[in-house]
């Protein structure tokens, strides 16, 4: 057994990478490892399995005349040999089939300890290279649909969603999308993908198909005469509204045609509530009942009851008081999220609905460039910004998605660019889709907080309020499924919404966290949604794992407003991050209650 040159001290993780570890693991390498130069610290990539995790095991392959090349005693005895300098617990657990040997670390292995045991192997002459035993996973290739290349809303840096690296985790497969709108006009790039959805227009003037409701969602077309829908209103070609915005959805992907959906392995269900000259609210509520899994009179059981609920369309006004208890009623049924339009006014989404209610997330749109699209509404009431294209600065700046070329009943399937927060929408509901998908007991209020708490900032300019900012597909995904690591930070969530009394004790809600190395960042994002219909009442505080208090909100007396939807920043630089943090809340006054229906940490 030989020991490394280290005359007798205790190793340390100073060790150089020679020529040899620049070579790929597996590779024969002929040149000598020099001894790791004192102050030169184990890079960091030669310590883990994967970003943030020490890895458990190591590939060490020797040189040809060690007698750890051919013998497995011998290079069990090297392993336990290394780690008892390294104070690690190594041994050999088998031979690959290059010869090299598998030194096994174990799981409870520090990053410290493995960068020893590297630097211990290191030092030896006789070891051509050590490299950690990564973790890999499968990797999205870019899709093969024809005009994928057309469809920067997904992939381009500047202002794209950075869907590709979300498809690493997810695929949205096992969820149903409802996409409320025109119905669909059936199209081979999306026809593997559709399930049974529903007709709910029950007026023949809208309907354009000759009858009420019914079990088919085909979309009949919806163009109309000038003057047809209100004076002054000049004629349009049918929109095929509806099928477009499944296509961004969930088209199939990988099929050599066509473009690619952002959760390409999940379902539409079409409910058809728009016709000629749009749909009304009756309908709409039905919709919204149905698709959550509630009953409609006249209407059959859901079969494919939905996880995700789209809603690219809208009307002036207030949220009315029966559209907000058909939402909240769908969303209280637990599974159902629902992302909706902001609307096209250049306006407060304030007064547009269902843009401004509540227990919604309100989407606007982003140009190529990452700004407030024109026409895109804005506003406090709007949740997040999406990709919604705008073709006045070019065609090809708008959302590539699947059409019909038929200007009044159905024709050929076709491809076209829409522009609008109807587009903005969809990439919403995918990226849902996409988290349902990951992480299935997710609630709605945990997936919009986590929406909210890994936008990026617009890369453009927003005036009015464009809310959290760009949402960042990836960053998402490794958000909810816990492998955010160092390349996005890691959001954790709290599991269920918490009752606030009047006037009462404080209650609290309690985030466990793990994983993450050292202490809390000088920047943890604390996202905090809380129904409350006199926020001014409460008084909100964080407290760390050790119970320091940290205060995010004081009560005010002039404060009338409602609810809670913000997230915080905390210098918790001094604390360690993992343990159970918790989130305090007190209602210091009289009169109203309220709901902390959800937050998260951002490390």
């Amino acid at each position: 057994m030989r020991t490394p040159h280290i005359d007798g001290r205790k190793l340390i993780s100073v060790a150089a990478v020679s020529a040899a570890l620049l070579a790929a693991a597996g590779t024969a390498v002929a040149a000598t490892p020099q001894a790791p130069a004192a102050g030169n610290a184990v890079p960091t990539a030669q310590t883990e399995a994967a970003p943030g995790v020490p890895a458990e095991r190591l590939i060490v392959g020797y040189t040809a005349d060690a007698p750890e090349a051919t013998s497995d005693r011998a290079a069990q005895a090297d392993a336990a040999a290394k780690g008892e300098h390294a104070g690690a617990d190594a041994g050999f657990r088998r031979r690959l089939g290059t010869g090299a040997a598998l030194v096994d670390l174990g799981r409870n292995a520090s990053r410290t300890e493995v960068a020893d045991v590297v630097a211990a192997f290191e030092a030896d002459p006789q070891v051509a290279y050590v490299v950690p035993d990564r973790l890999n996973r499968p990797m999205a290739a870019t899709p093969n649909d024809t005009q994928y290349a057309k469809q920067w809303d997904l992939f381009e840096e500047t202002a794209g969603m950075r869907v590709p690296g979300a498809w690493d985790i997810a695929d949205g497969s096992g969820v149903t999308v409802a996409v409320i709108d025109t119905g669909y006009v059936a199209h081979s790039d999306l026809a593997a993908n559709i399930v049974p959805g529903y007709d709910f227009i029950s007026d023949t003037a809208v309907s354009v198909d000759g009858d009420g409701r019914d079990s088919n969602p085909a979309d009949p077309g919806d163009w109309y005469n000038a003057n047809e829908c209100g004076a002054g209103i000049p004629a349009s070609s049918s929109s095929w509204h509806g099928t477009h915005v499944a296509g961004t959805i969930a088209a199939v992907t990988n099929n050599g045609k066509g473009v690619a959906g952002i959760a390409h392995h999940a379902k539409i269900s079409p409910l058809r509530v728009l016709g000629k000259c749009g749909g009304y609210d009756s309908d709409i509520i039905d919709a919204i009942t149905w698709a959550s899994g509630g009953t409609v009179s006249g209407v059959p059981a859901n079969p494919n009851v939905a996880k995700v609920i789209n809603m690219s369309l809208g009307g002036d006004g207030a949220c009315t008081t029966a559209t907000q208890n058909a939402i909240n009623a769908a969303v209280s049924r637990g599974t159902t999220t629902i992302v909706v339009a902001a609307g096209n006014e250049n306006d407060n989404v304030a007064n547009h609905s269902p843009g401004n209610c509540n227990n919604v997330i309100s989407v606007a749109a982003t140009n190529r460039s990452g700004a407030k699209a024109s026409y895109s509404n804005y506003g406090s009431l709007v949740d997040i910004s999406a990709p919604g294209g705008q073709t006045s600065t070019g065609t090809a700046n708008g959302i590539l998605s699947t059409l019909n070329s038929g200007t009044k009943t159905p024709s050929t399937e076709s491809y076209a660019y829409y522009q609008g927060t109807s587009m903005a929408t969809p990439h919403i509901a995918g990226l849902v889709a996409l988290m349902k998908s990951a992480n299935a007991s997710l609630t709605p209020a945990q997936i919009e907080t986590a929406i909210k708490a890994n936008a990026r900032p617009l890369p453009g300019s927003c005036s009015g309020g464009c809310g959290a900012g760009l949402a960042d597909a990836t960053k998402t995904l490794k958000a909810v499924t816990g492998s955010g690591g160092s390349t996005g930070g890691t959001t954790f969530s709290s599991t269920g919404a918490v009752a606030i009394p009047d006037a009462g004790s404080a209650i609290t809600s309690p985030i466990t966290v793990t994983g993450i190395s050292g202490n809390a960042p000088a920047t943890l994002k604390v996202a905090v949604n809380i129904t409350h219909t006199w926020r001014g009442d409460l008084v909100i505080d964080l407290i760390a794992p050790d119970g320091t208090a940290y205060r995010l909100k004081n009560s005010s007396s002039s404060d009338s407003a409602d609810n809670i939807d913000t997230t915080y920043t905390v210098n918790a630089s001094g604390e360690t991050a993992n343990g159970t943090w918790k989130l305090r809340v007190q209602d210091v006054a009289r009169y109203d209650t309220g709901t902390l229906n959800s937050w998260a940490l951002t490390f």
